[in-house]
């Protein structure tokens, strides 16, 4: 198994290389795109996202990033996932004044080709999001790429609205001084640090490389043994995190070419289910409750958490173990209480305290581990 660690590492650290040459390449593009895009914000504008098949799951990411900001102070900004009908949902809400972001794969989709097109000739924003021949590392660089605009958004809007710094933001831009700047001077300064993001997530994928690569080959040694005795995955996560438990799902019952079908669910791709727990006996029960419904003893449980500590997982978790089922983390932090009660047969963790980047790298873990499932790996 060390030769199948070691391509392990070896893909985290190629995925280094290729995201390095976009963000380099790309970062004044992205810093301009960045002021234009709080300038509409500021005028009324809204971001509206939509895909199909896995990639509907960026469009879920995008708005609850956008609405539900992680840093505390951040304002809400108006964002939706228009993936169930998006066509008819443009043709009923676009304003001109509106960011039109639509995902699809490496190589295109004529539909939300259509739609892009449709809404620019009324006025919208929309986005040419690059494209990599891996259809994996392909939805990893579109998500450092949203998380990167709602970031560095929020820089513009600091210097617009206060008029001195980046304020709240100023750890994420070291760059930037206090003293008052014009946005038109910026884009050099909040390039070079959208630059450093990609530098961050290198050193956490290195870091990652050298330390866990062994963990995640026998996860996924693990996992295959369950589904080969007939279990399914089932995974679960909160905000973000449900979007990537939710693309792990997809991946796995609707995968890329040349893979095969895994069974697989979502516990967060349920929304009346999540709500109707939720109000009636709980948040913290969103999940307990349907891993009572779904699990069986040769399923496995796989938990998606930047912080390790949620108590709604905590609870699932406690759950799997309890019916037999291989129980997998995915946590950023130190693991949180998930490490430290031992909560999962394998935990992959994202030395990490910032979820942007947890997240980011979380999305490189489990698409290699959705990799090592096929019978040939």
């Amino acid at each position: 198994m060390v030769g199948v660690a070691n391509d392990i590492a070896a893909q985290l650290l190629e995925r280094n290389r290729i995201f390095k040459d976009f963000f380099d390449r790309e970062a004044d593009r992205l810093a301009a795109t960045c002021r234009e895009m709080s300038e509409r914000f500021l005028r009324g504008g809204r971001l509206l996202a939509f895909g199909r098949g896995p990639y509907s799951t960026d469009a879920q990411h995008v708005s609850v990033e956008f609405v539900h900001p992680i840093i505390v102070g951040k304002r809400a900004l108006p964002a939706l996932d228009l993936s169930s009908a998006f066509r008819p949902w443009l043709e009923a809400i676009l304003r001109p004044g509106d960011m039109v972001m639509g995902f699809g794969p490496p190589e295109g989709d004529p539909e939300i080709q259509a739609a892009l097109a449709w809404t620019r000739q009324r006025g919208a924003m929309t986005f040419a999001l690059p494209s990599l021949p891996h259809p994996f590392e392909h939805q990893e660089l579109i998500e450092i790429l949203y998380h990167t605009l709602w970031e560095t958004v929020h820089v513009f809007f600091e210097h617009r609205e206060l008029g001195r710094d980046a304020g709240d933001a100023a750890f994420l831009y070291p760059f930037l001084g206090g003293a008052r700047q014009d946005t038109r001077d910026l884009l050099t300064e909040v390039a070079a640090s959208i630059r450093m993001k990609a530098q961050d997530d290198a050193r956490l994928r290195e870091q990652l490389a050298a330390e866990q690569s062994a963990v995640i080959c026998d996860a996924a040694r693990a996992i295959r043994e369950r589904l080969n005795r007939g279990g399914k995955i089932i995974a679960f996560g909160n905000g973000g995190s449900a979007t990537d438990a939710n693309d792990l799902a997809i991946d796995c019952i609707s995968p890329p070419a040349g893979f095969r079908p895994i069974p697989a669910i979502s516990l967060a791709m349920e929304p009346a289910n999540l709500t109707a727990i939720a109000n009636d006996v709980g948040v913290e029960l969103i999940f307990l409750r349907q891993m009572i419904a779904h699990a069986q003893p040769n399923d496995v449980a796989i938990a998606i958490s930047t912080s390790g500590g949620s108590r709604n997982l905590i609870l699932a978790l406690e759950e799997a173990r309890k019916r037999g089922l291989l129980t997998v983390a995915i946590a950023g932090y130190d693991g949180g209480e998930i490490v430290r009660r031992s909560l999962a047969d394998f935990a992959i963790v994202v030395r990490c305290d910032y979820i942007p980047r947890i997240q980011e790298v979380q999305a490189s873990v489990y698409h290699i581990l959705r990799e090592q499932l096929e019978p040939h790996a």
